[in-house]
């Protein structure tokens, strides 16, 4: 309902909603009905030369009387505008017998908050066309560059959200040269994935180290002056040369990203160290706890043990050491920077940034000015809806982990890392298939839903041998050739000798499925436990015959088929050895 039909049925008109703020010189719309308002005081003034006829009824001492019709212009322009009253509704009380004050709104301002992850900071602010002029200056802030075709195309409302988020070393600006490498082009220094479950009950930032070794892929990119060019990839690199290297754009660290995930980003977001420091200054600094006193001569930081709020060049310092805390390393310095994120998530949710208009103004102009952002978000619009996502999380249900590694065995003089295979793809899959790495949402909890329990019970029970076991094998959805892939290692490897490729199926299948009759119940469950088919792919049904006129079950692999041997049974907890935190406690750098 638009402000000229709040208020009807008590009859107040419509202009008498707009109030003049003394403490800010602006109008505001006031919606509470209630109560006859008193005038907004103005400035002083000198006196009226025209004398009011003694004893007029309603006249107040130093109060000019207000007229039972409306004014005109000019007498409208000699005095403070208050809210009119219309005919028949009672005069307001004497100064002497002051009536009950309105009920104050929330300010909207106060409602709307971007959150962040660890980058990300913007606020819409204000009304009518101040707020629209503002909102153009917010865009025109916005520095948007081109994903080419890397990410997802865009988030969405009504899907799970992958943000990558990247901070670069790149050393331009007021006071930042003292920071090593003077002449950095801007590698990706700091990358975390950004995901957010599609309840958004839960999040998990994982943060990816600039020293592991990767692949960087074939990268097609948009240049500075708007033409297009393939810049080639490269084999086993430092991750962290996917940006800037060879002219590389973030769009390439997001093809990286995918290449070692296998998780497509939605969108990204990009903040040199100007950006540290302006976003911590916006929020009046972050808190921080040291367990052991800092004096690090290559970050310039230095603190003594204890609590302490910093910002700006001190929150940029905090961020960029590394020799003083933990081993030393790189991997020592990400579990700081997750520490230094928490805490600010926390600043940023609570109730003293939310209620500080001066802090939201700041706020929107620093994170407006200080990231460079992907072609999707390209307006404070779109930005906002992003937020208004994000700021549904709670963060104690936000967790930072790290991409599990382990030192290059390569390498004598260790400085770099690889994946550790045996934890890495579980925490990618987990994050892949929406899984939190909190208590909020655990995936185990279908357990308890009858459709579920029933099928992990055809897991349980006697299995027979792998020689025994009778199947045919039909394309529904792999990649081509994935049939003959797992007969191959279903006969050579795993003893499945009665087996046999039946092509492709008649219709492709999202997930992968084994149809049996009953009787083969045992041959079913020793299939399952080969490949790792969770009880929801067992369809108990009907046999086929195979080419020998025996009963025979069909294996049918779906979309969701990773490979000959890749187990297709989700993680539903994260492995012991990976480390992890949550963004609601504090926790002190060691």
């Amino acid at each position: 309902m638009d402000a000229q039909g709040r208020g009807r049925a008590d009859d107040i008109d419509p202009a008498d909603q707009w109030v003049l703020n003394p403490d800010t010189g602006e109008y505001e719309l006031r919606l509470t009905p209630s109560a006859p308002q008193s005038a907004v005081p103005g400035p002083r003034r000198a006196a009226s030369r025209t004398k009011s006829p003694a004893g007029a009824p309603g006249t107040a001492r130093g109060r000019t009387p207000a007229p039972p019709d409306r004014e005109s212009p000019a007498e409208a322009a000699d005095r403070v505008p208050g809210p009119r009253r219309r005919r028949g509704v009672p005069e307001e009380p004497l100064p002497n017998r002051r009536g009950r004050r309105p009920v104050k709104k929330k300010s909207k301002a106060r409602k709307i908050l971007l959150w962040t992850g660890g980058t990300m900071a913007f606020v819409l602010v204000g009304t009518a066309a101040a707020a629209y002029l503002y909102l153009e200056h917010l865009n025109d802030n916005i520095t948007a560059v081109s994903d080419d075709g890397a990410s997802t195309g865009g988030f969405s409302k009504d899907k799970a959200i992958n943000i990558l988020l990247i901070g670069t070393d790149k050393r331009t600006g007021s006071g930042n040269k003292g920071y090593g490498d003077t002449d950095s082009v801007g590698h990706a220094d700091t990358t975390i994935l950004l995901h957010v479950s599609k309840d958004r009950t839960n999040a998990t930032a994982l943060s990816i180290p600039r020293d592991l070794i990767v692949d960087v892929p074939d990268c097609p990119t948009t240049m500075e002056d708007g033409s297009t060019k393939v810049i080639k990839g490269e084999e086993g690199v430092r991750f962290n040369t996917s940006l800037g290297q060879e002219e590389r754009t973030p769009s390439c660290t997001v093809r990286t990203v995918t290449e070692l995930t296998g998780i497509q980003a939605d969108n990204f977001m990009v903040a040199d160290f100007n950006a540290v420091k302006t976003l911590t200054s916006a929020v009046g600094g972050v808190e921080v706890c040291l367990a052991k006193d800092i004096d690090d001569p290559d970050s310039h930081l230095k603190l003594s043990k204890g609590t302490h709020t910093i910002e700006g060049e001190q929150a940029l310092a905090f961020l960029r050491t590394r020799h003083s805390v933990g081993f030393g390393g790189d991997l020592s310095r990400i579990q700081l920077q997750q520490q230094f994120l928490s805490s600010l998530m926390r600043k940023l949710k609570s109730n003293d940034t939310l209620s500080s208009p001066t802090k939201m103004i700041d706020l929107a102009e620093a994170g407006t000015k200080a990231l460079t952002v992907d072609s999707q978000l390209d307006s404070i619009g779109k930005l906002k809806d992003l937020g208004l996502e994000l700021g549904k999380l709670n963060v104690k249900n936000l967790t930072f982990t790290t991409v599990p590694v382990v030192d290059n065995p390569a390498e004598k003089v260790k400085a770099t890392v690889v994946l550790n295979d045996s934890t890495a793809p579980t925490v990618f899959q987990m994050i892949k298939d929406d899984v939190s790495f909190t208590e909020v949402k655990k995936k185990a909890k279908a357990s308890k839903d009858a459709a579920a329990a029933e099928a992990e019970a055809r897991l349980k029970g006697t299995k027979s041998a792998a020689s025994e076991v009778r199947v045919r094998i039909m394309n529904g959805g792999a990649v081509a050739g994935s049939a003959q892939e797992t007969l191959n290692w279903l006969q050579n490897d795993e003893g499945v000798t009665k087996s046999e490729n039946a092509g492709n199926a008649p219709k492709e299948l999202s997930r992968t499925t084994l149809e049996y009759d009953p009787d083969q119940a045992d041959q079913a469950r020793r299939l399952a436990a080969i490949m790792g088919l969770p009880g929801t792919a067992l369809k108990p049904g009907e046999s086929v015959e195979n080419a020998q006129g025996l009963p025979t079950m069909t294996l049918t692999l779906g979309k969701d088929f990773k490979g000959a041997g890749v187990s297709l049974t989700a993680a539903t907890e994260v492995p012991d050895s990976v480390q992890k935190s949550t963004a609601d406690k504090v926790e002190c750098a060691k």
